[in-house]
């Protein structure tokens, strides 16, 4: 072993390493796990006798423009659909609830100037079904419906179901007298006993007016032109004549017969100069069509017998004319304007008595399905209704018209029944338009503004249903329920009417094509079914034997 230097030897001693203090180990303390605190939800207390509440109070709204509100995005939304009314569907994009009616938008949201609606739309997608939608939600807000001739029946089964009044004529179906005032004779007593002396006044002069104009509106249906101007006159004292001296209510053959009669009266107005011959002339055309009015000539005996049914103000009524042959355009013409002018007599006594205190004040919804039948009726048509469209606010009725397109309104013979026609859409304080043809947005769209968005959508509800070769049958039309509501220049609301269980019995428009008879099974005891049955038995073994002897 070799010896060590001594020079290295101080430095032979190795150095002393300095250990470096452990860190002590911080042990994270695992806190103690304190019970959940069992806390209600955002209903409350969840489970049964626990004070869930089933609706939650939706937070404040307010309203403002996007210029004040601008700074509070995105915490501000849109206007939603209007709340007030009768709730017809879904918006179809959004999903809120959609409710309207003219009555309600009117009177009480002040959404629309003019308490009517016009529904537009072509057939079988629901028209009908979106006004008695209307109607009945009418009825349970305190608006009785009035379907003052329904030629389809649509209404029938709805009023029946209200509990109000179905009054059908037709042909050996009922009659409706035009000279009876109505209920007119006992609101004036009333009027009179309550001192009412200048509203029995306007009730009588306004029964006196209609059965005027109805004699008139008959002569001139039946005539195919109207009465002259004497005429009129002799009409007008002969029913003044009428009332004076007749006891109960007059027919048609009672105002006949004062004309025969030939009281001073009536010869002062038809200004015979005292000559008997020369008043037979005057009278004798106007007593050649009463006397076809009164013996069942081609307007029948609707009218000259006295009513069967009459018409009750605090109900909802439909008149039911569906017997009537959509050929026979004068008997529609005829009875249409004798169920509106009774419906709107009717309507005025109600306003009366309620201006005098005595009854309730009550709103009526007046419906006037197929308008395009009731307009092409007959001559006179039109004119009767653009002065129902002009007075249904002072009357304090609501008006729901319906047709199938623009090209219907326009399609009338003269240019200035075109242009009424067209006021029709154009008065209206709500237009609602379903699936239409694209050839008909130029017409539309000259009486109410649509975005290209809003024409887009309507043209394609009119398409059909495709064909469901899994069911068999074909599907609903992508249109079916869906409709836009318009007022006036204001973006439309698309919706989706949704009917409930309780509904569908009363819009079954189709119950004649659900079942199908099947014939009788062969009975001996029926010679006539016997002998098709054996015809036919016989006919099928002869084809079975020629078939086998050809094989």
């Amino acid at each position: 072993m070799p010896a060590l230097d001594p020079s290295r030897r101080k430095n032979s001693t190795p150095k002393r390493r300095e250990v470096t203090p452990a860190r002590p180990v911080k042990t994270e303390r695992v806190p103690e796990k304190k019970p959940a605190v069992k806390r209600p939800g955002p209903r409350g207390w969840r489970g049964r006798a626990r004070g869930e509440a089933s609706v939650i109070q939706p937070v404040d709204e307010w309203r403002g423009t996007t210029v004040q509100v601008c700074g509070m995005h995105p915490f501000s939304v849109g206007t939603g659909t209007p709340m007030i009314g009768v709730p017809l569907g879904l918006q179809l994009f959004t999903g809120a609830t959609v409710c309207a009616d003219p009555i309600s938008w009117f009177q009480d949201a002040g959404l629309i100037s003019n308490p009517s609606v016009f529904v537009l739309g072509l057939p079988g997608l629901g028209k009908s079904t979106l006004v008695r939608r209307m109607a009945a939600g009418g009825a349970g807000l305190g608006n009785l419906p009035l379907v003052l001739g329904d030629l389809k029946p649509d209404y029938v089964d709805m009023i029946r179901a209200l509990g109000g009044q179905v009054i059908t004529l037709g042909r050996g179906r009922g009659h409706l007298n035009i000279l009876d005032p109505g209920e007119a004779t006992a609101a004036a007593e009333r009027l009179r006993l309550a001192g009412k002396e200048k509203e029995r006044q306007m009730v009588l002069a306004d029964a006196h007016g209609r059965r005027q104009t109805m004699v008139s509106a008959l002569l001139t249906i039946l005539r195919k032109e109207p009465p002259s101007a004497r005429e009129e006159s002799i009409i007008d004292r002969a029913l003044k004549v009428l009332d004076d001296r007749n006891e109960g209510i007059p027919v048609l053959g009672d105002l006949l017969r004062v004309i025969q009669e030939a009281p001073a009266e009536v010869r002062a107005v038809a200004l015979d100069r005292g000559d008997d011959e020369r008043y037979k002339r005057i009278t004798e055309e106007l007593e050649a069509s009463l006397i076809s009015l009164t013996t069942g000539g081609r307007l029948g005996e609707i009218f000259s017998h006295h009513t069967d049914v009459p018409m009750r103000r605090d109900l909802p009524v439909v008149y039911d004319v569906s017997s009537i042959d959509d050929s026979d355009t004068d008997m529609q013409a005829a009875i249409l304007l004798a169920c509106w002018s009774a419906g709107f007599g009717t309507v005025n006594i109600a306003n009366a008595l309620a201006d005098a205190g005595l009854e309730p004040r009550r709103h009526y919804l007046v419906v006037l399905d197929e308008l395009w039948r009731a307009l092409r009726a007959g001559q006179g048509m039109v004119d009767r209704v653009d002065a129902l469209t002009r007075l249904n606010r002072q009357r304090g009725v609501g008006l729901a018209m319906i047709s199938h397109t623009m090209s219907d309104l326009l399609a009338l013979p003269t240019e200035s029944d075109r242009m009424k026609a067209r006021g029709f859409v154009e008065r209206s304080g709500m237009v609602i338009a379903g699936g239409l043809p694209g050839a008909e947005m130029p017409m539309l769209t000259s009486a109410v503004p649509l975005s290209r968005a809003e024409q887009e959508l309507l043209t394609s509800w009119q398409d059909p249903g495709a064909w469901d070769t899994g069911a068999g049958r074909e599907a609903e039309p992508p249109g079916r329920g869906k409709f836009l509501i318009k007022v006036g220049g204001h973006p439309g609301i698309p919706v989706k009417v949704e009917l409930i269980e309780t509904e569908r019995a009363i819009n079954d428009t189709n119950k004649l094509w659900h079942a199908q008879e099947s014939f009788p099974e062969p009975d001996e005891s029926n010679p006539v079914i016997g002998l098709v049955s054996t015809t036919h038995d016989t006919q099928v073994e002869s084809i079975i034997s020629e078939e086998e002897g050809a094989a």
